[in-house]
């Protein structure tokens, strides 16, 4: 939004320069991206040419003698429309303009003293201009006063500030909105807009009908301006559109665009002799066309909000007109369109056609009252400023509440969410200052209570105007006290309450430490991922959840997986040469099943290259080696022995590889995945785990037990054992510990092979057992027969053979 000082200057008064505007509207929450002149360029004068003559050594220059009131000027100009008598800017020597700075010359033998500008190097955006000022000098009027500013004179005096303002502050993209902002910082009086004009006998209702045939339309008014005249805009109106940002082209369009920057109120006119007497407001039918004022053929679905004249669509409701009812040059009469409709149904619209100052303001709401107000302030300008003949009576629908919003709130309570103490007074100043109505002990303030009267007074109503959207609880009011108050103002002090350990986030923060432990680094990445990579590392039949209105089409759907997201960041690392990387996050993840949607908590982690263990000692990673991350990770969370690495096809997903990969299950039950990612989707060796966590801390754990240490020495002997590839280390572990008995305290696996000496079908697995006792030293005869059993049952369930 662009703020004209001189046009807010109209409905409040401000003594302050364009930079304190500009903070002072920062420090309660509107924050701008520049603020300035509208025409930056000094030195500037009203000439008159004198004297005009070819420049004896050029066939396009001019030699000129330029009155500027003060003394007469020789300037060269290349100008074809320079002339004698012309009156013109000068930019004196010293000037400094947007792209140059003027200096005393020499131009083929001729001296020149100056420069006479256009309106482009004065810095005026090109679609402000007309066709002379692009091709030559402008051209000020014969009554122009010599030796005067130009710029005072033309009305273009004016500062803009350019305002990023936030999505709930509709109201500010009108010049009454920021009047009433004003007026709260600086405690001034916001002066009441002229809607005064006349009306003749005659009643529209008699001629023309609304009909509203949707729930997306809440007000529809039109009324009749009969017999205006299409022409030039007056300079204030032209002026104040330019330091806006809109192009002026004719009064009628002009005042249209005016008042909706005055008011906030989009209006659109229709050339009434088009029309059939009627305006229906309707959805579109499927597949229905309308050409538009771009004169470009639309085709329109059941979405979209269509004006129609009772037989055919003539307009797109708060996006554009259609091109057969436009106002042109031979316009006479004018219906005049001021409404409010569905703001989510206008958004989509105007994505697909055209994102206007118009549709921007359906989509951020808009205060029926003022529907009221711009129809009456569009008549009381093309009353003047076209000679329209304004028809008596108003054509309308109307289905909106136009009533304030009356909240309750206690002092208590906006001092308690502040942190502060602001006195009754000041409170009640607060809401005075922004216009607000307040309800005290049932009667409305006229705020001259004393701190005496308000003594006992602990809540208040306060009635909130609709023109402030964004207000609608007590929270919302309080933003308000707090931010018109001044931030500034808030005296810090530490907090005085009850403290208490809380159990939020304990545990996550828990796994988070054990994980960089470990020697894995933490990363936290976009939840949004593009729609094909969404259900990656994923089996289940959950939908993904798309963004109706995505910013960029690699972030249209909140990711099913951490993993995906894991694996961008890796390729980010890989690209800049970094190939050891081992990191994890602990995130959202997000799915649709039926209609209801849900999110999960996971830990995902991902692994490649070296593995570092500590200073100069690393090991390349392998599945064992995440493997082992996860087994470190489970048995720190108390599921030691009640966990377990399960291969099952159809439940893998098919971007890990299916010979190095595995479910992992807790008590039976599948809470995570584990393995190498395929080589069609990463050709490096990259290995990754992920574990839904809700899934996996519904499982209760018993209190943690100590195993107290053994006073006699442990006795350590390693077993090598051939058997079938189908065979899994678990099964052989499991008959292991059977056979073993109360002296087996440890199993590990040290080496698995499956080269040369081995059978094709055949693997070896190397396992290092340590036996022990809690009462004495274990004798070579006690170990042997364990050792023995052990192999003996090998050889009989399995058809193991010991390696030789």
């Amino acid at each position: 939004m662009k703020l004209s000082k001189n046009f807010v200057k109209d409905y409040v008064d401000i003594d302050v320069d364009i930079k304190t505007l500009a903070e002072d509207m920062t420090k309660v929450g509107n924050e701008y991206d520049e603020a300035g002149k509208l025409i930056n360029a000094t030195k500037l004068v009203i000439g008159e040419v004198k004297e005009c003559e070819m420049h004896p050594e050029s066939d396009h220059l001019h030699v000129c003698k330029v009155d500027v009131g003060t003394e007469v000027l020789d300037i060269v100009c290349g100008a074809p429309n320079v002339r004698k008598g012309l009156k013109v800017i000068v930019a004196l020597v010293g000037a400094e303009l947007p792209e140059i700075t003027i200096k005393k010359g020499n131009i083929r033998g001729q001296e020149s003293n100056g420069m006479l500008c256009s309106m482009l190097e004065l810095g005026m955006e090109h679609k402000y201009v007309d066709e002379v000022d692009k091709t030559g000098i402008h051209e000020l009027p014969e009554d122009a006063p010599v030796g005067e500013e130009p710029i005072k004179y033309m009305g273009l005096d004016d500062e803009v500030i350019d305002f990023d303002l936030t999505a709930n502050r509709g109201d500010l993209l009108s010049i009454l909105g920021m009047a009433y902002e004003i007026s709260a910082i600086y405690d001034k009086k916001v002066k009441e807009i002229d809607l005064s004009h006349k009306e003749n006998s005659e009643d529209i209702n008699d001629t023309f009908k609304v009909e509203v045939n949707t729930d997306n339309c809440s007000i529809f008014l039109a009324r009749k301006v009969k017999n205006i005249k299409i022409g030039e805009s007056p300079a204030f109106i032209k002026n104040r559109l330019i330091a806006s940002g809109i192009r002026p082209i004719n009064n009628v369009v002009d005042i249209s665009n005016y008042v909706m920057l005055e008011t906030g109120q989009p209006l659109h006119f229709y050339d009434a002799d088009t029309l059939n007497g009627k305006i229906e407001i309707r959805m579109a039918k499927e597949g229905e066309k309308l050409t538009t004022l771009d004169n470009i053929e639309r085709t329109l679905s059941k979405e979209d909000i269509v004006i129609s004249d009772g037989e055919k669509a003539i307009g797109l409701a708060g996006v554009m007109g259609g091109l057969e009812t436009e106002i042109t040059n031979n316009t006479k009469n004018v219906i005049i369109e001021s409404a409010i409709f569905d703001g989510v149904k206008v958004r989509k619209t105007s994505k697909e056609i055209l994102r206007s100052e118009a549709s921007s303001r359906f989509e951020k709401g808009l205060d029926p009252n003022r529907t009221y107000m711009a129809i009456e302030r569009a008549c009381k300008l093309l009353e003047e400023y076209a000679k329209g003949e304004v028809v008596g009576g108003i054509a309308k629908f109307d289905n909106s509440d136009k009533e304030n919003r009356n909240i309750e709130i206690s002092f208590k309570k906006i001092n308690d969410v502040l942190g502060m103490e602001i006195d009754k007074k000041d409170v009640l100043d607060v809401f005075r200052r922004l216009s607000f109505n307040v309800i005290i002990n049932g009667k409305e303030s006229d705020f001259s209570e004393t701190e005496q009267e308000l003594e006992n007074v602990e809540e208040i109503t306060v009635s909130v105007p609709r023109r402030r959207g964004d207000i609608s609880i007590k929270e919302d009011l309080i933003e308000e006290v707090g931010r018109i108050y001044g931030v500034d103002n808030i005296v810090g002090k530490l907090p005085q309450m009850p403290l208490k350990e809380g159990s939020y986030d304990k545990v996550n923060r828990g796994i988070r430490n054990k994980m960089v432990d470990l020697g894995l680094n933490e990363t936290l990445s976009y939840i949004l991922v593009n729609d094909k990579e969404a259900k990656y590392f994923t089996k289940d039949e959950t939908e993904v959840v798309k963004l109706l209105d995505p910013m960029s089409e690699d972030r249209n759907t909140l990711r099913h997986s951490i993993l995906p997201s894991l694996l961008k960041i890796y390729e980010y690392n890989k690209a800049r040469n970094n190939k050891d990387v081992s990191i994890f996050e602990i995130g959202k993840t997000f799915y649709k099943q039926a209609e209801e949607y849900g999110e999960h908590n996971k830990i995902a982690a991902l692994m490649t290259g070296d593995f570092y263990l500590g200073v100069n000692n690393k090991k390349q990673v392998d599945f064992y080696v995440i493997k082992g991350i996860v087994e470190e990770l489970l048995d720190y969370l108390g599921y030691e022995r009640r966990y377990s690495f399960v291969v099952r096809e159809n439940q893998m997903p098919e971007e890990l590889h299916p010979g190095q990969s595995a479910l992992i299950s807790v008590n039976n039950d599948i809470v995570g995945i584990i393995g190498k990612i395929h080589p069609s989707l990463v050709k490096e060796n990259v290995y990754v785990f992920e574990i839904d966590l809700d899934k996996l801390l519904d499982k209760k754990v018993g209190k943690m037990k100590y195993k107290e240490f053994s006073k006699f020495p442990s006795v350590k002997k390693d077993l090598a054992v051939v058997v079938d590839k189908n065979i899994t280390s678990e099964d052989i572990i499991a008959l292991i510990k059977k056979a073993g008995g109360s002296s087996l305290d440890g199993i590990e696996v040290f080496d698995v092979y499956t080269g040369k000496g081995i059978d094709e079908d055949k693997k070896s697995i190397a396992y290092s057992l340590t036996f022990e006792k809690m009462d004495r030293t274990l004798t070579d005869e006690e170990i042997n027969e364990s050792l023995n059993k052990i192999i003996d049952m090998l050889e009989k369930k399995l058809g193991a053979e010991l390696r030789k």
